[in-house]
């Protein structure tokens, strides 16, 4: 009788489950920016803005501070006399809008940018230092936090634009110092709820260090709410910066600025309606796919929803 060998070892990975690879956190969270229609299109449309942006020196584009007093209120290339070499028309100094609309977003999203990280920064600090501590010192700060916020926003900026002047920097300064008291009472609030977490009072019973439990335990908790303020405040300092700058207090030429483009055109309005309306367009497209983004943002970080 011959002998059947049996390779057991085959055997027993042919019977043995097939685990797939489990997707990345960055795979999970584009697959589902891309599930969701007002996310995707955010991210699509916020994309298509910021690469435009960056690579405006890439383009084909006219000098967008060049004067051309000959070529003065051109109107888009779609109208009567309308011209290819500017496609959406020149402003009232014969500078091409469309290489102004550019350019002018480095600036606003600029500010944008610097405006919540420099707040963002203060804001927190200070909240967390309010949440942690209590006690006198937690009323001390959120007193002031509702000063501040009890003095109209607008008013408080003009006035702190003209003691720091206008351009880029001081902008952002004015900004920030008006805009910080927002993440400073989000980011106390979720301090006082995560302390009261189990992880967190074992942590502190068990003696760990404040640096360490604000590290390890504290800001991983705080900062998906923090985050997702951060990227709808975006938004709303676009449209400050662009309302400082209409008023005259903001980025100033030779700078472009969205909000200065509004300015110049509002005088213009009834003939040469485009010098205003397409930096306008621009501005609501930016702001309104920081919104969709946002706001699916805040649906993907929060636990609660399935």
């Amino acid at each position: 009788m011959s002998g059947v060998v049996v390779n057991t070892g085959a055997a027993l990975q042919a019977d043995a489950p097939v685990v797939a690879a489990q997707p990345s956190g960055l795979q999970r969270f584009l697959r589902a920016l891309w599930r969701s229609r007002s996310g995707r299109l955010g991210a699509i449309l916020l994309l298509m803005i910021l690469l435009t942006t960056l690579g405006a020196d890439l383009l084909p584009l006219a000098d967008p501070v060049k004067r051309n007093l000959s070529l003065r209120y051109l109107p888009p290339v779609w109208l009567d006399k309308g011209q290819w070499a500017y496609p959406l028309g020149t402003d009232g100094q014969g500078r091409d809008m469309l290489a102004r609309i550019i350019y002018g977003a480095r600036s606003s999203v600029m500010v944008g940018l610097a405006a919540v990280a420099l707040s963002g920064a203060i804001g927190v600090a200070i909240g967390v230092l309010a949440g942690l501590r209590g006690g006198w010192l937690d009323q001390v700060l959120m007193r002031v936090v509702d000063a501040i916020l009890a003095i109209p926003a607008m008013l408080f900026m003009l006035v702190v634009a003209l003691v720091a002047g206008a351009g880029l920097a001081p902008l952002i300064v004015v900004i920030a110092l008006t805009n910080w008291v927002i993440y400073t009472r989000i980011a106390r609030a979720e301090v006082l709820r995560v302390k009261e977490l189990e992880f967190v009072a074992a942590a502190r019973v068990s003696r760990v260090r404040t640096s360490r439990l604000l590290l390890r335990h504290i800001l991983p908790n705080i900062l998906p709410a923090l985050v997702v303020v951060a990227t709808l405040n975006i938004g709303t300092v676009i449209l400050t910066e662009s309302s400082l700058s209409f008023l005259g207090f903001g980025i100033q030429p030779p700078d472009i600025s969205w909000g200065q483009m509004l300015a110049d055109g509002r005088q213009q309005l009834a003939t040469s309606w485009w010098i205003s309306t397409f930096p306008g367009v621009a501005l609501t497209a930016t702001v309104f796919s920081i919104i969709l983004l946002g706001d699916w943002l805040r649906d993907y970080l929060d636990p609660r929803l399935p």
